[in-house]
C-alpha cells in the first residue's frame, strides 16, 4: 500500500473519531519510514494534506463538535489566519452575501432585517487567540471576557464593508451574539471603535439563556423577531450554530473560522 493511499485510510478513521488524542494514537499505527521520517520527509506532507482535510471537515461541519484544534495542526491554522487565504475566503464569502442581499425587495416598513454574529463575524479576536495558541489551548472564559472588556478586536474588513453595503440597500442590521448581557457596554463600545454604527438591536445572553446551547438560544431569538413581523434575509456568522436551528432564515452565510467550534 502507498504511503498516500495509507494516509486517506488513515484520514477516513480519523474523521470517524474527531478527537486530537485519536489522531496522534493513529498515527502511531503508521510505520516509523512512512511517517516519523523527519520533517523533511513523508510527515512533513503526511501533516500538510491531513491539516487541509481537517479545517475542510470543519468548516463544512462534517467534523460535528470538536474541542481543539489538532496539535501538528497549529502551524497550519497559525499561517492560515494571518495569510491572505483567509481574507480571500472572507471575501468570497462577503460577494456571495450582497450578490443574494441585492436580489432583496426591500418593502421599506423597517422589517427587513440581516442578522450578524459578532465574534469571528464583524469583530476579530485574532489578537486574543495569537497569544492562546489559535485554538489549541482549551478555551479560557475568564481570561476572554478579560479581553472582551478591553473592547479593542478590529474589524473583520469584509464584514465591515457588508455592513456598510447592506445599512445603504436598506436593511435593518439585527446583532446576535453569544456574548452575554453584562458584556453589553464593552460590546457596544468595540463595535463603535471598530466602525461599526446603526444597528437596530444588538441581542445579547440573558439570565434564563444561561446553559442553552448556542443554536437553541439563537433559534429562539430568531423566532421572536419574526413573530415581531419582522422578515429575516440573511444572516452570518462564524459558527454553525449561528445559523443552525427553526426558523432559519432565507439564505445563511458561513464564515471561515478553524480556530474554535461552539456548539
Amino acid at each position: 500500500m502507498s504511503p498516500f493511499r495509507f494516509l486517506h485510510l488513515l484520514l477516513i478513521l480519523l474523521f470517524s473519531y474527531a478527537s486530537a488524542n485519536t489522531y496522534h494514537s493513529l498515527l502511531r499505527m503508521v510505520p516509523d519510514d512512512r511517517v516519523f521520517s523527519g520533517s523533511a520527509g513523508f510527515r512533513g506532507a503526511a501533516d500538510g494534506i491531513f491539516c487541509d482535510s481537517w479545517r475542510l471537515s470543519v468548516e463544512t461541519n462534517n467534523a460535528g463538535h470538536w474541542r481543539i484544534i489538532p496539535e501538528n495542526c497549529l502551524g497550519l491554522v497559525e499561517e492560515y489566519m494571518n495569510g491572505d487565504r483567509y481574507s480571500s475566503d472572507s471575501d468570497v464569502v462577503g460577494a456571495d452575501s450582497l450578490s443574494f442581499a441585492m436580489t432583496v425587495q426591500i418593502e421599506g416598513d423597517g422589517k427587513d432585517i440581516w442578522i450578524f454574529d459578532i465574534d469571528e463575524t464583524l469583530l476579530s479576536n485574532l489578537p486574543y487567540y495569537v497569544v492562546h495558541g489559535y485554538g489549541s489551548e482549551v478555551f479560557n472564559e475568564t481570561s476572554f471576557d478579560e479581553w472582551v472588556d478591553l473592547a479593542k478586536a478590529p474589524a473583520l474588513p469584509t464584514s465591515l464593508w457588508l455592513y456598510e453595503e447592506l445599512l445603504g440597500l436598506g436593511f435593518q442590521i439585527v446583532l446576535l451574539t453569544g456574548r452575554s448581557e453584562f458584556q453589553r457596554s464593552a460590546t457596544e463600545k468595540n463595535l463603535l471603535f471598530a466602525g461599526y454604527h446603526s444597528w437596530e438591536r444588538l441581542i445579547l445572553r440573558q439570565t434564563a439563556d444561561i446553559g442553552k446551547s448556542a443554536v437553541v438560544y439563537k433559534s429562539e431569538r430568531r423566532a421572536e423577531l419574526e413573530a415581531q413581523g419582522f422578515r429575516i434575509h440573511g444572516n452570518s456568522g462564524d459558527q454553525w450554530s449561528d445559523l443552525l436551528g427553526s426558523p432559519m432564515t432565507k439564505r445563511s452565510f458561513k464564515l471561515p473560522n478553524p480556530m474554535y467550534c461552539v456548539e
